[in-house]
């Protein structure tokens, strides 16, 4: 007989704390004792309203008094039906067609199926250090760590890897970088994935798990381009960088860009699992009926949470506040920089902000940032690492945090990294 709480809990699942919060509200949990924690994960961007916001609760309650379920393929529940009009009032033109599944990778293969339907193509690009899923389709396209891979192999084929633009990585500065990282693209198409075979180039506007990236603005319009010229299908996958995240309601559009595919999930249904896939009415319909389907897709519950938080986004001009905060963010970050020197990068865009560790020779510091994560979160400041160095620790606040919360945070984070350091500091912890 255990007496472990998680023994009957799978180990394949890593916990950040084991901490079982009570309630969340806003940017904070509490547990049973009412100890506070400030997430700055945002349970890995997907509570971008806050915690329990009341306008999305109050939506959730009032549609499970109604109906809790049905199955799209034999009724249709009016909330499914106005999140797609919702929807295509802040999607670009022509993207007017929306398919509703459970999960990130759930809808990331259905974007994957629909564009080798709609290309009659086989092989789908993917970028370096990209994260895309954990399903063996899109364990295939993910290649930000080799856990996510180990052990699993064969997977399926058709997938190519093409260099993503990391110009601190590589030691450049952007145009280089993208320089670069086209002409490898342009190799790729000729050395081993031809364009009349590729179905889709699918790319993270910021790259997520591998580190926090984001992607100089020419280098996406210039994979745009490349797409429109060989008959390509561009697909953003905005599964982190979507809902106001990056400081727009969609991540692409910081380089005026239009994807032929959004893939769409996290900060979509505020904490309901809840994801989509948006296209052309005239792509859409050239995916067979019934060649893919899911039995919760487009539920009641779901696209009711989805539909509210889509008009708190646009209300409360959260894409705004993110965009503010995430300057204010950076602002501190940087000015930590300048005292730090353990921190070699600080990049981002809105709220969705990495911070690189390196050493004296620019090599990543994993023993640094793990060391300074783990004061944090002894100081219930909750934060994530990532990247393949596991030396990138990322700020995903909620888009309603305040300057006050941000600034709480930041001396917390500074405390963490004298401590972690040994550099003496002024700065005390909030």
């Amino acid at each position: 007989m255990t007496h472990d709480p998680l023994y009957h809990l799978a180990p394949v699942w890593t916990h950040v704390t084991t901490m079982q919060p009570e309630r969340g509200e806003g940017v904070y949990l509490y547990d049973a004792e009412g100890t506070r924690y400030t997430d700055f994960t945002s349970g890995i961007g997907v509570t971008n309203t806050g915690h329990a916001h009341p306008r999305v609760v109050k939506a959730i309650q009032e549609q499970a008094a109604k109906l809790l379920h049905g199955q799209v393929n034999i009724v249709i529940a009016p909330t499914t039906v106005k999140l797609a009009q919702a929807l295509n009032a802040v999607t670009p033109d022509p993207i007017d067609c929306f398919f509703f599944a459970n999960s990130g990778a759930e809808a990331t293969e259905g974007a994957v199926k629909l564009a080798r339907q709609a290309t009659k193509r086989i092989n789908i690009i993917t970028f370096q250090g990209s994260f895309h899923g954990r399903t063996a389709q899109t364990m295939a396209m993910t290649n930000s760590k080799t856990i996510y891979r180990a052990g699993y192999q064969p997977l399926p084929g058709g997938i190519f890897v093409a260099p993503f633009p990391y110009s601190y990585y590589f030691g450049w500065d952007d145009e280089e970088t993208t320089d670069f990282c086209i002409q490898q693209l342009k190799t790729l198409f000729k050395t081993q994935c031809a364009p009349e075979e590729t179905a889709a180039i699918v790319i993270e506007p910021v790259l997520g798990e591998g580190g926090y990236v984001p992607a100089p603005a020419r280098f996406l319009r210039e994979v745009r381009e490349l797409c429109t010229q060989h008959g390509i299908l561009f697909i953003a996958d905005e599964v982190q960088t979507g809902f106001g995240r990056t400081g727009k309601f969609w991540g692409f559009e910081h380089a005026d860009i239009v994807p032929d595919i959004i893939i769409m999930a996290k900060g979509l249904g505020s904490g309901m699992p809840i994801s989509g896939i948006a296209a052309p009415r005239a792509l859409m319909e050239k995916w067979p009926a019934g060649s893919h389907g899911g039995t919760y897709g487009g539920g009641a519950i779901q696209t009711a949470a989805a539909l509210e938080t889509v008009h708190v986004m646009q209300d409360e001009d959260l894409p705004g506040n993110a965009a503010r905060m995430g300057e204010h963010l950076m602002n501190g970050l940087k000015e930590l920089q300048a005292e730090f020197p353990a921190i070699g990068d600080v990049r981002g865009r809105g709220l969705m902000v990495g911070v690189e560790f390196t050493d004296s020779s620019g090599h990543p510091d994993k023993t640094t940032a793990k060391a300074v994560h783990a004061e944090c979160i002894k100081n219930r400041l909750l934060l994530l690492t990532c990247g393949h160095g596991e030396n990138v620790i990322r700020w995903i606040p909620p888009l309603v945090v305040n300057e006050q919360q941000i600034d709480a945070a930041l001396a917390v984070f500074a405390e963490a990294l004298s401590v972690a350091t040994g550099t003496v500091t002024q700065r005390t912890g909030a």
